[in-house]
């Protein structure tokens, strides 16, 4: 077989991904994650829309000046998002703008409405041609790197849709994107948009045709292989397949297909496949969206046999069963184990291993974390780390925290929670009854923070890892009006550990009132 062909891998954990309701991250874990992509070494990394908020410009701000790939920041076709996003990726090496307007009658007829965009189809969209073109050249002022992206692409007109593409490639793109935005179109069908464009666009080989496909149907995958098979050489992913709605294409799905089926086709992408897992149990860890026991690749029981069939395959001969080793991703076969005997220097060079970048400071902080929990747990596993860093990373500027907590409960009696918070104003103190000891533990917090209605939109606490002595992490999800706040919370006590939580999504809910972000943007592809 000849060189195989490169396909670009284009993470977008940091901007889709953290699109998923209640996935936000903040700055510190957004720099984190963006470290352990390069380890895995992808292409291009996006790191945020800059224009969408003061803690997303901040992130987009610093990932790109520390980062040695190719940082790309999304933006609307308008000049103020442009100028933002040029003016966050100032200090990149390899900066990118993203910029992108809807394309499909049904997005140009729903979104650009007004008469003053034009009375007739026909003259919408000629605005938004013409839009995109000025977009696309006033982003060239800037950097050189520039990606165009019709939204909703797989629902536009492709006679269109080839007109658009063209003439902003003709304008200074270096890479367009063709995004299956609501997720509805077929393998088939897309690839064949993906060779449309090829054969209708004189200028395409120009620049690199690039995919973003999300997986409403449960075809982002496969469609994106289809459009590679028929030109496109950019894939815009996220690890473990998160996104808006039902996600994005997978990026370990993405990348083992290639390379587990490399028999089929010629093309190769770069990724260090020993990092999938890493980077996966990293992105759980600090969006606190658990990655589905079944989950190709990287999920629990990827590698996990039970039937006697399988498992007497297995012991003869593993490629019965598995058509890729877990070491290929990265899956430990054994687990480091530390306890309180263990010394800074070994815990800090597992985090390492683990992904996970320290200053000294945040050792120090996460060392003494390290050391209570060895007093409640015999043995410290890696997942138990990984609870840890994210526990850790959940941090704001001005926390409340939680200072004292008391639990009254029992089959006879009616659950009464006392609780003590501080906060930058004071500390505070109430107590409360409620209809379990979690219930009555919300209800004192909501009286201590003076809530007049409960913000709580959903509640779930899960086992991190086996055992008796286990960890307990609980998700609290709060909505205040159109904004989620996400909070999470760890303790071998469920109930400490939900009141953590709880607090932790109202100190975000807190900062996004002192920032005075009360409402989503408009950030779709």
């Amino acid at each position: 077989m000849t060189e195989k062909e490169k396909v670009h891998i284009f993470d977008t954990t940091l901007r889709d991904g953290e699109q998923s309701p209640g996935a936000s991250l903040n700055i510190q874990e957004k720099v984190e994650i963006a470290r352990q992509l390069e380890k895995l070494n992808v292409d291009v990394i996006e790191a945020g829309f800059p224009a969408s908020s003061p803690l997303q410009f901040e992130a987009v701000n610093r990932i790109s000046a520390e980062s040695g790939k190719t940082v790309a920041a999304l933006c609307r076709a308008t000049e103020g998002d442009i100028q933002s996003a040029a003016k966050a990726l100032s200090q990149a090496r390899h900066p990118r703008i993203h910029t992108f307007i809807s394309t499909s009658d049904i997005h140009i007829l729903g979104k650009f409405g007004h008469d003053r965009y034009g009375k007739t189809l026909a003259e919408k969209q000629a605005t938004i041609l013409r839009m995109a073109v000025d977009a696309v050249t006033m982003a060239k002022s800037f950097c050189q790197d520039i990606e165009f992206s019709a939204e909703d692409a797989g629902r536009t007109n492709q006679t269109y849709l080839a007109e658009i593409i063209s003439a902003v490639i003709e304008a200074g793109a270096t890479c367009v994107n063709i995004p299956d935005t609501t997720g509805y179109t077929w393998p088939s069908e897309f690839g064949q948009r993906i060779r449309n464009l090829r054969q209708h666009v004189p200028n395409i080989a120009d620049a690199i045709i690039s995919v973003h496909c999300h997986n409403d149907l449960g075809l982002a995958v496969a469609n994106s292989l289809s459009a590679v098979e028929n030109g496109a050489r950019q894939v815009e992913c996220s690890i473990n397949g998160i996104g808006e709605r039902a996600g994005n294409a997978s990026l370990e799905e993405v990348v083992m297909a290639l390379k587990v089926r490399s028999d089929l086709h010629n093309f190769a992408t770069d990724i260090v496949t020993e990092e999938i897992y890493n980077t996966s149990r990293m992105v759980s860890s600090f969006t606190g969206m658990i990655v589905q026991p079944n989950k190709a690749i990287v999920g629990d029981n990827a590698f996990a046999h039970e039937s006697g069939i399988h498992q007497d395959g297995m012991l003869k001969n593993r490629q019965t069963y598995e058509v890729m080793t877990p070491q290929s991703v990265g899956v430990p076969e054994t687990h480091i184990v530390l306890g309180r005997h263990s010394g800074k220097h070994g815990l800090q060079s597992r985090l390492a291993a683990l992904g996970y970048k320290l200053e000294a400071q945040e050792l120090e902080n996460v060392y003494q974390r390290f050391l209570n929990l060895a007093d409640k747990k015999k043995e410290i596993y890696d997942d138990d780390l990984r609870v840890l860093m994210g526990d850790e990373m959940q941090k704001t500027a001005e926390p409340i925290e939680l200072d004292y907590l008391h639990i009254n409960s029992g089959t006879s009696s009616i659950p009464t929670a006392t609780i003590r918070i501080k906060t930058p104003d004071g500390t505070y103190e109430e107590s409360s009854t409620g209809d379990g000891p979690v219930d009555a533990c919300f209800r004192a917090i909501e009286r201590a923070m003076k809530l007049e209605s409960s913000l709580l939109n959903s509640y779930s606490v899960r086992s991190t890892t086996a055992g008796r002595q286990a960890l307990g992490e609980a998700t609290v999800r709060l909505r205040d009006k159109n904004a989620f706040f996400t909070g999470r919370g760890v303790s071998t006590d469920i109930i400490e550990a939900s009141a953590k939580a709880y607090i932790q999504a109202l100190s975000l809910r807190q900062d996004a009132l002192r920032q005075n972000i009360t409402t989503s943007i408009d950030n779709g592809i």
